[in-house]
C-alpha cells in the first residue's frame, strides 16, 4: 500500500446538507427551521442550555450537590483507649508525641481526643479539643487536660472574622 492508495472508509465522508435550495431537495423554503418564531429568525435562539426562562440545569447543579464549608476544621481523632495502650503512667502526651507513636499523621494539624475505650492510667494530655466523655475519663483516672490554642488559618483568618488588632498581630507573627 502506498500513499496514493489511501482513501477514507466507505460511508465515513458525507456531503453536508445544502439547505434552502428548492422543494425537491427536501430542505427547501424554510430550510428546516419551521415557520416563524425565534428559531426561524437569523441569529435566533438562545444558548444550548436555555430552558425557557427556568433556571437551567447547569446552574441548578451546584445547589443540588450541596456545598463545601470553607470554615470546617478537620481534626485528627485519637481515642482514650489508644492512649492507655501506647503510653506509660504519668506521661505528658502532646501532638508531637502522638505523631511519633503513629496515632496521628501530622503534629501541626488540630487534634481531638475522643472518649472511646477505658482509661486506668493518669496522663497529662495536650490537644486542641476534648469530648466531654474523654475529659471525664481522663479526670476520673487522675490525669489532667490542657487545651491547646487553635491556629487561625485559611478562610478563618479573613477580614470578616477577626478584629483589626488581632489581624495585625497575626501578620506580624508571620
Amino acid at each position: 500500500m502506498k500513499l496514493h492508495d489511501l482513501k477514507p472508509m466507505p460511508g465515513s465522508k458525507k456531503k453536508r446538507t445544502r439547505v434552502g435550495r428548492g422543494i425537491a431537495a427536501g430542505k427547501g423554503k424554510t430550510a428546516g427551521r419551521g415557520h416563524k418564531g425565534q428559531g426561524a429568525r437569523s441569529g435566533g435562539g438562545k444558548g444550548p442550555y436555555f430552558e425557557g426562562g427556568q433556571l437551567p440545569l447547569v446552574r441548578r447543579l451546584p445547589f443540588k450537590r450541596g456545598f463545601t464549608n470553607i470554615f470546617r476544621i478537620e481534626y485528627q481523632e485519637v481515642n482514650v483507649g489508644k492512649l492507655e495502650a501506647r503510653f506509660d503512667k504519668g506521661a505528658t502526651i502532646t501532638p508531637a508525641l502522638l505523631a511519633e507513636n503513629g496515632l496521628i499523621r501530622d503534629a501541626d494539624k488540630p487534634v481531638v481526643i475522643l472518649g472511646n475505650g477505658d482509661l486506668s492510667k493518669s496522663f497529662t494530655v495536650q490537644a486542641h479539643r476534648f469530648t466531654k466523655s474523654a475529659a471525664q475519663k481522663i479526670a476520673d483516672a487522675g490525669g489532667s487536660i490542657e487545651v491547646l490554642e487553635l491556629k487561625v488559618t485559611g478562610a478563618r483568618a479573613t477580614v470578616k472574622l477577626l478584629p483589626k488588632a488581632q489581624r495585625e498581630e497575626l501578620s506580624q507573627a508571620e
